[in-house]
């Protein structure tokens, strides 16, 4: 892989049942942690990278999502008329000029693997990111950037990992890795191992760079776990002639595919929330934990 990262991929065509029935009409990549909605930490994040191109693979039910990268003339125009420019400037710049956006279904769902899949045309012949917005990640520099960072020194495939408790490598892909200098590079990997068959602790979390050379892998690969086409079978086939590098990134992060995980991120977000840290913080010095 020669190019810059470029485009970034958001698969966001998940039902999102575990937090139905808040999801019924509402996709989950919208529900918001504090004042944005989980979707767009995830674009604020491949635009601090240097993204310049996001490809949205959707579900019908997801119009919600396109709607609020879309400008929206009847609110500005409000806005305006009321005054509220800081208002007004905020939902003018949720997508900057410079950043493309590009929309694809996704007809079935298929699993992981299948939704990358659908943005093969868009991708051409170019590397490119994936960025699961059920992972909502605090650091500084942001993930992707890491990630980035280490492709740039390798130009290598680049995972980003976490470690997690044995116990728990049935929720997750599972890399096998040996440190070569400073880097760690993936010998193998496995999709939801059993806590005897993990490779590792190491799980993979939802920040990828990938070689297109993928694509014809994932067009050739059968469903496996949960009868879906599995993006990580399709890496274990694509490191065979390429490599791939794990990277432990720096920061915090929030499982919000779960509702624990939700919680948690709303909370810490709260206390970073200059309008509302100072207050918040307050509230939860005087909770009655007892109840």
């Amino acid at each position: 892989m020669s190019f810059k990262i470029r485009k970034a991929i958001f698969p966001v065509a998940g039902l999102g049942s575990r937090f139905l029935p808040a999801t019924k009409a509402n996709p989950k990549e919208m529900l918001p942690i504090v004042d944005k909605p989980l979707i767009q930490y995830a674009v604020e994040e491949a635009i601090a990278a240097g993204i310049t191109d996001l490809i949205f693979v959707t579900s019908s039910s997801k119009r919600a999502i396109e709607d609020h990268f879309d400008s929206n003339y009847e609110l500005e125009h409000k806005l305006k008329e009321a005054g509220k420019y800081d208002l007004l400037k905020i939902v003018q710049n949720i997508l900057p000029k410079h950043v493309n956006a590009v929309y694809v279904r996704q007809a079935e769902a298929l699993g992981l693997g299948h939704a990358i899949l659908c943005a093969k045309n868009v991708i051409n012949n170019e590397p490119f990111a994936i960025l699961l917005a059920d992972d909502l990640i605090d650091a500084n520099p942001c993930c992707l950037t890491q990630l980035i960072n280490v492709y740039n020194k390798t130009r290598g495939n680049v995972l980003a990992v976490q470690e997690i408790a044995k116990e728990c490598s049935q929720q997750y892909g599972i890399v096998d890795i040996k440190k070569e200098n400073e880097l760690y590079k993936i010998k193998s990997i496995i999709e939801k191992p059993s806590p005897k068959d993990a490779p590792s602790n190491f799980a993979v979390i939802g920040r990828y760079i990938l070689s297109a050379k993928i694509f014809p892998i994932l067009e050739n690969t059968a469903r496996g776990a949960g009868n879906e086409i599995q993006l990580t079978d399709a890496i274990y086939q694509l490191l065979k002639n390429e490599n791939a590098y794990a990277v432990a990134f720096t920061g915090v992060r929030y499982d919000c595919g779960s509702k624990l995980g939700f919680v948690q991120a709303t909370v810490n977000y709260a206390l970073q929330h200059q309008e509302c840290a100072k207050d918040f913080r307050e509230f939860l010095r005087h909770l009655d934990l007892r109840k």
